[in-house]
């Protein structure tokens, strides 16, 4: 399977594609991707889209800098749980080898790496992309997002000794030098930052050490392995899509960058099927949703990818042996005794 990204990756992407006079819904759409998905954070998305997305948003905007005015909006809240651990780090050097070590959690496409010699620190990052294609504005946007991680520990005035770039330089290097100062250079070796090695050790001043302890356990309880299964990549994906009505074996596979018979294929392996699988995720929300009175059937009805509230009321006698609105009353009837 090709890697995937959480939807956090193109956060204020629409923000930043609207100041810019371009429709960034249309591109969305164009490389596969749903627009109303994207306010879930935590769902994972193809990574190859999000890299094409990137160079056709550069190019509607005619702005070669667009990957990097996207890392400028960068928070640590778009790392995921993990940010919470990070802010609580004691020192830079810590912090960097923690984002590098879970990586998988919020990036599966990002691969970093930090040496050390002769004084200076080396991060260097590569993209994964399964394919071969145009990744400018993605590894502009990845490095930029590992500089604001680095100024945010040693302060806004910190330099690093240089920048570089595999790529060629823009027309116009005014926002390079501007986020990454003069030392921003192109057509190296590597994409990456250099630095003096003495920077990791700098105290973070953000850090609490009683916090410390209770994020390292809640972060702990969180962390994925690298093995999550395709299955689990699809149950969250029907998740995303099922509010929008599109909520198709295509619509999934076009998200994870593959094509229907390769998901077919993954889920027989794991011995389930698309229509089981959307079944056992739609019944477990109607469970959730139907269970608060605050939410109309009606609602409801939109929110499980059903067209028309009389559909979803047979497909939940179906699967329930009862109408939505009699399993209200029963829930609500049966939960004082079951307090009780």
């Amino acid at each position: 399977m090709k890697p995937l990204v959480r939807n956090a990756a193109l956060s204020s992407y629409v923000e930043l594609s609207q100041s810019l006079g371009i429709d960034p819904r249309a591109l969305m759409k164009r490389v596969g991707l749903d627009p109303v998905g994207l306010t879930v954070q935590d769902r994972w998305i193809s990574g190859v889209a999000v890299t094409e997305l990137l160079e056709l948003s550069a190019a509607a905007s005619h702005r070669e800098d667009f990957g990097l005015l996207l890392a400028e909006r960068r928070r640590f809240s778009n790392l995921g749980p993990i940010s919470l651990v990070i802010r609580e780090e004691p020192d830079a050097r810590s912090a960097i080898e923690l984002l590098v070590r879970h990586e998988h959690m919020y990036n599966e496409m990002l691969h970093g790496r930090l040496s050390e010699a002769s004084g200076l620190a080396t991060l260097k990052v590569s993209l994964e992309l399964g394919e071969a294609m145009a990744a400018r504005q993605a590894i502009e946007l990845a490095v930029g997002a590992f500089h604001q991680i680095l100024r945010s520990f040693l302060g806004n005035r910190w330099q690093p000794v240089s920048v570089c770039f595999t790529h060629s330089a823009p027309l116009d290097t005014g926002t390079h030098r501007r986020v990454f100062g003069p030392a921003v250079e192109f057509d190296r070796e590597f994409n990456g930052i250099v630095f003096y090695a003495s920077d990791l050790n700098a105290p973070n001043p953000m850090s609490d050490p009683q916090l410390r302890t209770y994020a390292r356990q809640y972060f702990e309880s969180l962390a994925v392995s690298r093995d999550t299964t395709v299955t689990d990549r699809v149950r969250e994906l029907i998740e995303v899509l099922l509010p929008t009505g599109r909520c198709s074996i295509e619509q999934v596979a076009c998200s994870l960058g593959v094509d229907r018979r390769t998901v077919h294929r993954h889920l027989s392996a794991s011995g389930v099927t698309f229509s089981s699988l959307l079944n056992a995720t739609r019944a477990q929300l109607a469970e959730q949703l139907v269970a608060n009175p605050r939410r109309s059937l009606t609602e409801i009805s939109g929110l499980l990818g059903f067209s028309a509230p009389s559909a979803f009321s047979r497909w939940f006698s179906e699967r329930f042996g009862c109408s939505p609105r009699q399993w209200r009353v029963r829930r609500t009837t049966q939960q004082p005794s079951a307090e009780g």
